[in-house]
């Protein structure tokens, strides 16, 4: 099968672009000397997940439950489920346990949760690891390294019959607002220094810390050093899109992520050319406004996704009809894309692109023949 034939709007992995995300992420964790459990919220694909876990221990990062039972029913048996738990997903996650032996990990960063979540694993008699959830300044999740309440919740985990502590983990949310390498390296150095505070609390409490965990793509990318840190949990590095080429990470020939269009119209009379992915296809986010507030829903190229039309953007996307026009100082090249052609277009973010589709469409290396087909895990 060729590009040619797929239905669109359709999402296109290009795998030599992916493995060579893989393998610098993975090369440089390794060069910092920290472990690498990938964030699987991106890609949600086993397939992708083994490419990215080569050379570390295999371990992974989820954000959803049917993400965990996923991933365990492909083989992967070291899970980290990183979204703040809730004693009514226990008994869901027990049975994945049961069924596959995974090893799942799960956080908290509260404790009253820390004691119900004990309780919850006591009365379904399983024991269940898990971690302290540090704010290391992104203000999303999390207990400040020195606010009495991260010791007071290890300890309820650490006395409990049923819990294991597992130690520190934190996600520096905030790199994202970086503009400059030295920005996102400074913001890495405070999620570094942050999580050995937090993980420093509670050696000093006499509380196990097995395990010093950080996060986000711009830190892992741009780190000084990880001294003291034991693994990294970066995500999108593996797909790349146009929000981490502004990042520093890769520019457009390292995005393996794009959506596949048809041109389903042409309005030379208002200056716009219209194609079969709309805002569902590539999602409404706008985090691109903060870089080139004319980019919109992504960038244009050609079928191949090897030659960007420099002067298009997606400033407007309806349910099922994205919008081209030309942007400042631009031309819409419309005798270059004539109702019934197909355009590549790369996503704003990869995560929430991808989020709509039931799998990938694998290509190599700017190829046109789809060589495998690589399904998707979905819902929550």
């Amino acid at each position: 099968m060729t590009l040619d034939e797929l239905p669109t709007p359709c999402l296109i992995l290009d795998r030599t672009r992916l493995e060579e995300n893989a393998r610098r992420m993975a090369g440089r964790m390794s060069e910092l000397g920290v472990n690498l459990r990938p964030h699987m919220k991106t890609a949600k694909s086993a397939d992708v997940a083994h490419l990215a876990t080569t050379g570390h221990t295999g371990g992974v990062t989820v954000s959803t439950v049917a993400e965990a039972r996923y991933f365990a029913g492909n083989g992967f048996s070291d899970i980290l489920y990183a979204v703040g738990l809730t004693p009514d997903k226990i008994e869901a996650l027990a049975a994945i346990q049961a069924q596959t032996g995974a090893r799942l990990i799960t956080i908290t960063d509260d404790p009253d949760a820390a004691g119900a979540i004990a309780e919850r694993a006591a009365s379904l008699k399983i024991v269940l690891p898990v971690r302290i959830e540090a704010d290391c300044g992104g203000g999303r999740a999390g207990i400040w390294p020195d606010d009495p309440r991260l010791v007071e919740t290890a300890g309820i985990l650490d006395a409990a019959s049923h819990t294991a502590l597992d130690g520190i983990m934190t996600h520096a949310g905030q790199s994202y607002g970086c503009r400059t390498v030295e920005e996102i390296r400074t913001v890495a150095e405070t999620e570094r220094a942050m999580a050995v505070q937090a993980a420093e609390a509670l050696k000093q409490a006499g509380l196990p810390c097995p395990e010093i965990s950080v996060g986000s793509t711009p830190t892992a990318a741009h780190a000084a050093h990880l001294d003291g840190v034991t693994e990294a949990r970066p995500g999108v590095y593996m797909f790349s899109d146009l929000t981490q080429t502004e990042l520093f990470w890769g520019g457009h020939e390292n995005i393996a992520v794009s959506v596949l269009a048809t041109v389903i119209g042409q309005r030379r009379d208002i200056g716009q050319i219209l194609i079969d992915a709309g805002g569902l296809a590539l999602s409404k986010d706008r985090s691109m406004d903060a870089f080139d507030s004319e980019i919109g829903y992504g960038l244009v190229c050609d079928s191949t996704g090897t030659k960007l039309f420099d002067g298009v953007s997606i400033p407007d996307a309806h349910q099922e009809h994205g919008i081209l026009r030309a942007r400042t100082g631009g031309t819409l090249p419309f005798d270059d894309m004539p109702i019934g052609s197909r355009v590549r277009v790369l996503p704003v973010h990869a995560c929430m692109t991808a989020a709509m589709y039931a799998g990938y469409h694998v290509v190599e290396d700017g190829g046109e023949e789809v060589v495998a087909e690589w399904p998707r895990a979905s819902g929550w």
